[in-house]
C-alpha cells in the first residue's frame, strides 16, 4: 500500500514539473515510465542540460546538471580544489566532481514526502541549478584548460 501512496505521490511531483516548464516555455523530453525530464538551455557561453528526476522510493526530486567537458588528468587535483571552493559558497545544491574520470555535475535535491507540489519550488529548483551552473561552468573550464589559477578561482569567488 505505501509503495502505491509513494508511486501516487511522485506523479504528482512529476506533473508538477511538467507543468512548470509548459508554463515558463522551456523544451523538454520526457521520460513517464522512468519520471524523468529532460531539458536544458543555452548559457552565456556553454549549454546547461538539466535533468529532473523524480525518485518514488527516495521520495525526492533531483536536478541534475552534468557538465559538458571532463577535466584532464593533469588538473584534476585543481579542479578538485575549485570545486570545493565553489561549493564552500552555494547554498542549495552542490557540484559532484568524479576524480576518476573528471567529470562534473551539479545536484540540487528536494525531499517531497508528506508535502504538496508547489509550482514555484519546481521553478526554484530549475533555476537554481541553470543560473548555478552558469556561474561556474566556463570557471571550471577554465581552470581544466590552464586558463584560470586555482589561485584566480579562489580570489573571484572572495570577491562575489
Amino acid at each position: 500500500m505505501a509503495e502505491k501512496l509513494d508511486l501516487k505521490q511522485a506523479k504528482a511531483m512529476y506533473k508538477g514539473m511538467i507543468d512548470m516548464f509548459d508554463s515558463i516555455g522551456w523544451t523538454y523530453d520526457r521520460r513517464d515510465d522512468e519520471l524523468v525530464i529532460e531539458s536544458g538551455v543555452k548559457g552565456e557561453d556553454l549549454p546547461i542540460k538539466l535533468y529532473v528526476l523524480v525518485k518514488p522510493k527516495q521520495q525526492v526530486v533531483q536536478v541534475i546538471s552534468p557538465l559538458p567537458f571532463n577535466i584532464p588528468e593533469d588538473k584534476r587535483v585543481d579542479a578538485a580544489i575549485a570545486v570545493c571552493v565553489a561549493n564552500y559558497g552555494i547554498v542549495d545544491g552542490t557540484f559532484d566532481y568524479d576524480f576518476t574520470d573528471g567529470s562534473i555535475s551539479f545536484r540540487m535535491t528536494w525531499g517531497y514526502r508528506g508535502c504538496k507540489s508547489s509550482r514555484d519550488l519546481f521553478e526554484y529548483l530549475v533555476m537554481v541549478a541553470a543560473g548555478t551552473v552558469e556561474r561556474y561552468n566556463d570557471k571550471f573550464f577554465m581552470v581544466g584548460k590552464n586558463m584560470m589559477s586555482v589561485q584566480q578561482f579562489i580570489d573571484a569567488e572572495n570577491n562575489n
